[in-house]
């Protein structure tokens, strides 16, 4: 009985945890509402109030941006860059017309949205946003160190090598290359004396006149 109700509690733990997290994920997560109490619609004096607000603000992805307008006299358009700019109404990326739209960030990068009509949006009824990139993937990888950081080992034969009898090299001469002094030593004992025997002899004849 005691084992169970220990694996009762481990259950319900691990349940508040994950609860806890998703009340966490979701509250990380913002709704941004375009043009505040007056909504989607032409800026006062066709002024770029919408850039402006957007400027002051931090998206992130999960975030989400919410429109409100009168979808029998608006809409809202998706656009690329060239479109937003010359407000072209021919061909977006993508179109909402309920009066109520919630659009979520999914990708990070600028995010170009303009009034389904022309005229509207040539009097500044357009946004664009940026959304920021996630941060907790930056932070699980991150850059590697360049290759240059790490210094050169030093090389195994910076001192010169120790002479070598194997190699016949000029610092390790041959035997062949001089005569044995054991010829050399005889010869000049002999001639030693030979010299000796021939001064003896003459000095004997001198005497001997």
């Amino acid at each position: 009985m005691a084992k169970g109700r220990c694996v009762i509690s481990l259950q319900h733990a691990v349940i508040g945890v994950l609860s806890l997290v998703l009340l966490m994920q979701r509250g990380e997560a913002t709704t941004f509402v375009v043009g505040g109490t007056k909504g989607w619609t032409v800026p006062p004096n066709n002024s770029p109030v919408f850039n402006q607000w957007a400027e002051k603000m931090r998206f992130q992805l999960g975030d989400s941006l919410l429109f409100v307008y009168h979808p029998a006299n608006d809409s809202v358009l998706r656009v690329t860059k060239e479109n937003y700019d010359s407000c072209n109404t021919t061909s977006p990326l993508e179109k909402y017309t309920d009066g109520h739209t919630e659009i979520k960030f999914n990708q990070s990068g600028p995010y170009y949205f303009i009034s389904g009509n022309k005229d509207d949006c040539l009097k500044n009824e357009k946004l664009v946003v940026v959304v920021l990139a996630d941060r907790t993937k930056k932070a699980s990888s991150p850059p590697s160190p360049p290759p240059s950081s790490t210094p050169a080992p030093a090389p195994t034969t910076a001192s010169p090598p120790a002479p070598s009898t194997d190699e016949g090299g000029a610092a390790a001469p041959s035997a062949e290359s001089h005569p044995p002094k054991s010829v050399a030593a005889p010869s000049m004992l002999g001639l030693s004396f030979v010299g000796s025997l021939g001064a003896f002899v003459g000095s004997t004849l001198l005497l001997g006149f």
